[in-house]
């Protein structure tokens, strides 16, 4: 996949496009001990396809869809861990930590954010309330420690992930970016997928 992000944008949209269907095929393939948390998880992995294929177009407004689109992944990826452990317990050091991170990753952007300042500041709000989220499961949860640890690691990785996208929207392009960032998200999603059947 990163060789065709240096080619030209049809090759790359197929290859992102089917790399993210198989992340939802593995999702439905997957043991469903606990119901709620597969179907939660599944759509936001549909909507994650989604926001794939608005990212890898060059349009402004692609990229707000794309935003949305993973938006709402993240956002059903809370309710997904909010059926694993009550969002009141939430609230740890890890949580903070994961807070204070944002934070600094805001202001690290804040320059250069002109008119998309308040979606992306709703974006960082999202993604950390899912990152505390995945830190609580593994944290405060019971179910075996491989489903658990594949939450915390593959949300993890995701969120470190749309650095990189940030980095190469708003601050500087470059290979590297992709380089570092695509791995990291499709690791995650795969990670995330797999979990699904390895919360016994």
């Amino acid at each position: 996949m990163l060789y065709f992000e240096k080619k030209n944008r049809i090759p790359r949209i197929i290859t992102k496009s089917f790399l993210s269907f198989l992340f939802v095929l593995t999702a439905l393939l997957q043991p469903r001990p606990v119901p709620a948390y597969f179907h939660y998880l599944l759509v936001g992995l549909i909507f994650c396809l989604v926001g794939d294929v608005c990212l890898g177009l060059p349009q402004k407004k692609a990229f707000m869809a794309g935003l949305v689109a993973f938006l709402l992944g993240h956002i059903l990826y809370i309710f997904g861990f909010s059926t694993l452990v009550a969002v009141s317990e939430w609230f740890s050091l890890g949580a903070f930590i994961l807070v204070v991170i944002s934070a600094l990753i805001f202001f690290w952007l804040r320059p250069h954010l002109k008119s998309m300042m308040i979606p992306v500041l709703i974006y960082i709000l999202v993604i950390t309330i899912m990152a505390v989220g995945a830190w609580a499961v593994f944290g405060k949860s019971t179910f075996q420690i491989s489903g658990r640890t594949l939450i915390l690691v593959g949300a993890l990785c995701f969120y470190v992930s749309d650095i990189f996208v940030a980095r190469q929207r708003f601050i500087k392009e470059q290979y590297r970016n992709r380089l570092l960032g695509l791995p990291l998200y499709y690791a995650g999603q795969f990670m995330l997928a797999f979990s699904i059947g390895l919360l016994k």
